[in-house]
């Protein structure tokens, strides 16, 4: 393999032809966790948000960054990332939101995995006398992404996470009540993050598909510091990512 670094993002290339795929996280310990998880790891070293570590998956490319925490600050960064990557000539064929999460007991347990097979906006709408309205509701816009649904299968299968949707929030579920809100407006959510919604739109405006993965560090609901498993939460993202190597290798957007 041949090691390419760039300010703030490194990369691994390998022989043939295998999906360019970019994985967003919101941080650095996300980045890290994900990267350590992918075999031949490598790490940028630049300064900001937009560190990045690039990892060798036995062919293609694997681009590891962390764009910014919250649904604008990752649709700005993956934009980026996606519109230089495809001036420079070498177009991302998938990308993919990981992290850590919210889980929704008792379907995502703290330290499980979750895949999404729907990618959605939990607060993006109008709130009426009636009750919230998403904005699909008020005649524009969208509110879900869909992965690709083969993938969303094999990437549970090699990994046994749940599959479900996953929200995206600009504030961080802290009540009882709200978390009772949410479920009640998405029965099948089994967890929430702030980024996933933004990627998705980021990609979609370039027609590239997305994925969305968290390992749940905490449940959905009132907020415990005490109670969150930010370590164990991290330790399965790099597990998660070791299993989902060969799926990544061998996808294709056309199967």
């Amino acid at each position: 393999m041949v090691v390419q670094a760039e300010e703030g993002q490194g990369r691994l290339t390998g022989p043939g032809h295998a999906p360019r795929i970019l994985v967003a996280t919101a941080v650095p310990a996300e980045r890290d966790a994900v990267a350590s998880g992918l075999p031949g790891a490598g790490n940028g070293t630049g300064a900001g948000a937009g560190n990045g570590a690039g990892n060798g998956t036995g062919a293609g490319t694997v681009d590891v960054v962390a764009v910014g925490v919250g649904p604008a600050a990752a649709a700005a960064g993956t934009a980026r990332l996606l519109a230089t990557a495809a001036a420079a000539g070498t177009p991302y064929e998938l990308v993919i939101s990981a992290g850590i999460g919210g889980g929704f007991p008792p379907g995502a347990p703290l330290g499980s995995l979750v895949v999404a097979d729907a990618v959605t906006a939990a607060d993006l709408g109008a709130e009426t006398p009636d009750g919230f309205v998403p904005v699909t509701a008020l005649g524009f816009g969208r509110v879900t992404h869909e992965p690709p649904a083969a993938l969303v299968r094999e990437l549970a299968a090699a990994s046994g996470a749940a599959t479900g949707t996953v929200l995206t929030v600009s504030t961080v579920t802290g009540s009882a009540e709200s978390a009772a809100a949410l479920r009640a407006r998405h029965p099948r959510a089994l967890a929430e993050a702030m980024e996933g919604f933004g990627v998705a739109e980021a990609a979609a405006a370039l027609g590239i598909p997305v994925a969305e993965v968290r390992a749940v560090s905490n449940a959905v609901g009132p907020r415990d510091r005490a109670a969150w498993r930010i370590a164990d939460a991290l330790a399965a993202l790099t597990e998660a990512f070791g299993k989902f190597t060969p799926v990544l290798e061998s996808w294709n957007r056309h199967d």
